[in-house]
């Protein structure tokens, strides 16, 4: 292999003659063997938008040459459309609060641009990786900014998911208004309700969800690109610090604004554990649901069965014909996965110290992660399991019927005490509740037909006075 010599403060090293990215990149892969995956795709075209916005910026400023500027934009463009993809090699788990991630762009930037303007990779003699791609900036600005742009960009789907769900949730509460079932509190008979009442409260569930998401995620459009290395923004002109926010603002298509404080927001990454505890909040629900469609699905013979989910793929090597419930049981471990996550997102941001945590990559490596599986997560679920689920009427009727949870509507009219008595006969003699009642003469069988009446007792009105 060809390669070719560069240099930084630690030394010498060789680096591919043909590679996009420079020594700093090429030593930060050989010292980061951490997971073997790549950055994350949205997260570097965003890295690369601030890059373009701040060539701008500093070219307006009469700072940086246009032509420079124009190569550096033009690079960055390319980065965006997925050109050097490959050229991108650092971990995403990484020492130095993402330096190594910042100056694999800024290298990648840098010698496509000199390449724009006539010169060779690795010379840098036109386009310099830190005097011209990161003008004005710092690692300790521009990461926690692409961070903030990557939330914001991984929330629309994720959002979008939120609301089909329940959509699709409402849709079943609709359809399923009409069946009767027993409702359930530690696992016994409770009284009864209808199936509807139980997709319906889902649909609230996600409702809250989606807008506590959407709460936690207005904080990611402030900012503190203009602060460099520490909020001060050392290195930055004045032009520079009053127009970089509006000027990426256009590009990125959203709302941004620099921070007020801008020594907060460079050193305090609690608005990411915000989020990472709204994407928490979320999979405990969700997991919840899906704990719940496993056990209403469970059987056919010999289990609840009031639901049938969609069957998607055989459940069992060994056991012909089982049907295991595969979309919730996916669900859930996405679920887990979040949750784990938000543990080390919270340890993560708890061990910054003074100006600076050095920690980020790890945050934003979960966060996105976790923003990722769980938008994936929902959208199986709408698809290929909420969107078929059917209802065992009949045998909810049944279990309705015959369950003695029913004795709680008699507690008006013969009292706790009688009630209960006739939920224990029934239970020791396998027999209803209705049969013991009638069999006892406590009630005539018309006025015992309105007080358990299915539709009556799942949509319980107030006592008159």
């Amino acid at each position: 292999m060809k390669v070719r010599m560069e240099s930084d403060s630690i030394g010498t090293m060789a680096v591919p003659e043909d590679a996009y990215y420079g020594v700093q990149a090429n030593r930060a892969q050989q010292n980061f063997h951490i997971t073997g995956l790549k950055m994350s795709p949205d997260f570097l075209k965003n890295l690369a938008l601030i890059k373009k916005a701040c060539a701008i910026v500093n070219c307006e400023a009469g700072l940086l040459p246009a032509d420079k500027a124009k190569a550096i934009e033009q690079a960055a463009d390319e980065v965006m459309g997925g050109d050097f993809d490959n050229a991108f090699i650092v971990d995403p788990i990484q020492g130095g609060a993402g330096t190594s991630a910042n100056m694999n762009m800024n290298e990648v930037i840098a010698n496509r641009a000199n390449e724009i303007l006539g010169g060779k990779r690795g010379a840098y003699d036109r386009v310099h990786p830190n005097d011209h791609v990161n003008m004005a900036q710092s690692t300790n600005d521009v990461i926690p900014t692409a961070g903030k742009m990557t939330v914001i960009s991984l929330m629309k789907p994720l959002t979008m998911e939120l609301r089909r769900l329940e959509r699709a949730l409402y849709q079943k509460g609709i359809e399923f208004q009409d069946v009767i079932k027993m409702g359930r509190t530690q696992l016994q008979d409770a009284v009864p309700m209808t199936l509807g009442d139980t997709f319906l409260g889902y649909a609230s569930m996600i409702h809250r969800c989606t807008a506590r998401l959407e709460t936690a995620g207005k904080e990611m459009h402030s900012i503190n690109l203009g602060g460099t290395a520490i909020g001060s923004g050392i290195n930055a002109s004045s032009y520079y610090e009053s127009h970089i926010a509006g000027r990426l603002s256009r590009l990125f298509g959203e709302y941004l604004t620099q921070a007020d404080d801008l020594f907060d927001a460079t050193e305090n990454l609690d608005s990411f554990v915000e989020v990472s505890g709204a994407l928490k909040a979320c999979a405990v629900s969700l997991s919840k649901m899906s704990n719940d469609l496993r056990l209403l699905s469970s059987g056919p013979r010999c289990g609840l069965h009031e639901i049938m989910l969609p069957a998607k793929q055989n459940g069992s090597s060994i056991m012909p014909g089982k049907v295991n419930p595969v979309i919730p049981e996916v669900v859930t471990q996405a679920a887990f996965l979040v949750m784990g996550h938000d543990t080390t997102i919270a340890m993560a941001a708890e061990a910054g110290q003074m100006e600076l945590n050095a920690f980020e990559p790890v945050v934003f490596y979960q966060l996105f992660e976790s923003m990722t599986a769980l938008t994936g997560a929902i959208q199986t679920l709408i698809d290929n399991c909420i969107l078929g689920i059917k209802a065992d009427k009949k045998h909810c009727a049944e279990l309705e019927a015959g369950s003695v949870g029913i004795a709680t509507a008699l507690c008006p009219y013969l009292g706790y005490q009688k009630s209960a008595s006739i939920a224990k006969q029934a239970l020791r003699g396998n027999r209803t509740v209705r049969d013991i009642v009638l069999s006892e003469g406590l009630m005539d069988a018309d006025m015992l037909d309105k007080v358990l009446e299915p539709k009556k007792l799942a949509k319980s009105a107030p006592m008159s006075a």
